[in-house]
């Protein structure tokens, strides 16, 4: 039986992806700081890793045919501070080390390593910010005619695009050791389960369609199920290497997005632009972020063979709300 080894496991997309696997007929470890961690699923057991203390669990380095790396402190779960800051980072880079130097030290068996990076590459400041509601000049916003971002375009000088680019340098020395590296630059991801469209359901709740900005501001976007069904293709196509764009291939504006939610949770709402300046006060730096704009292309994964099961916005939506329809039944 082929065994995948999870770092981030236990997060949003790790643990969807881990029961993906494990449907497919894959053994799977995820690694945990835990010790005590055991499963009372089939073919699912976890192993310990310490990413400050560089330590990790041999024998699951050993039994491992594939690695599929997602550990990272997550980059909206508290504001940027300085220190926070770092932690972003070293828990990215630190954790790719320790995966590189296991694979130095540890006799093994791995044939590739599938790593998550993401579309902050690529994201670059709003040029300008001209009222109340940030009205933006959006890389790739509608009618711009500017051309998606591809993954051979340098990374932003940014916090996210300096950080994405030393996530991405710290694993690449894998492929000194004839290991094949696949990198995944994930865009936001949509899932009933939680992450960013949580955040926009949350106003929902009270009747309010928040429209962040000027709502012109581009959101490169993917679902879960074809997020976790690019991991698994990652693996098996041995063609696949190097950077691969995880979007789907219709980008929506933020304010396309927030009102296609609204109705399709069919709820009254009134839609609201919040102001960019309440969003640096409430977010800090963070704030940038969600007034940021970026159209990227997933031409190149499309081009390996890959095909999106959502590649609009509506269906995805659809699917979602429905599940969660479901859910609440």
């Amino acid at each position: 039986m082929v065994t995948v080894l999870i770092t981030g496991g236990t997060g949003l997309v790790g643990k969807t992806l881990g029961h993906a696997l494990l449907e497919k007929g894959y053994s799977v470890i995820i690694l945990s700081r835990q010790t005590n961690q055991h499963s009372a699923i089939a073919n699912l057991s976890y192993a310990c890793w310490d990413v400050e203390e560089q330590t990790i669990d041999k024998e699951a380095v050993t039994r491992a045919d594939y690695i599929i790396h997602l550990a990272g402190a997550g980059v909206a779960d508290k504001r940027w501070t300085k220190k926070r800051k770092q932690e972003i980072i070293s828990s990215r880079v630190d954790s790719s080390k320790l995966i590189v130097d296991s694979l130095k030290a540890i006799p093994n068996k791995v044939k590739a390593v599938v790593s998550a990076s993401a579309i902050g590459w690529y994201l670059i400041p709003n040029p300008r910010l001209n009222d109340s509601v940030g009205q933006a000049s959006p890389q790739g916003g509608e009618g711009s005619g500017v051309r998606k971002f591809v993954e051979s375009d340098p990374p932003a000088n940014d916090f996210l695009g300096t950080t994405c680019k030393q996530w991405e340098e710290s694993i690449e020395p894998v492929t000194q050791l004839g290991k094949r590296l696949v990198k995944l630059r994930t865009g936001i991801v949509l899932s009933k389960e939680g992450g960013a469209l949580k955040e926009f359901i949350r106003p929902l709740k009270f009747g309010i369609a928040a429209i962040l900005g000027s709502g012109k501001q581009i959101i490169s976007w993917i679902h879960i199920k074809d997020l976790v069904s690019m991991f698994v293709v990652a693996i098996k196509n041995e063609n696949m290497n190097g950077v691969y764009n995880a979007v789907a291939p219709n980008p929506v504006s933020n304010k396309e997005l927030t009102i296609q939610l609204a109705k399709r949770r069919n709820r009254f709402f009134i839609p609201v632009h919040v102001p960019s300046f309440i969003l640096k006060i409430v977010l800090g730096e963070m704030s940038i972020e969600v007034l940021k704009s970026a159209t990227v292309s997933c031409e190149k994964i499309q081009h390996a063979g890959f095909s999106f099961q959502f590649p609009d916005i509506r269906s995805a939506f659809i699917d979602l709300i429905m599940s969660e329809h479901h859910q609440a039944e």
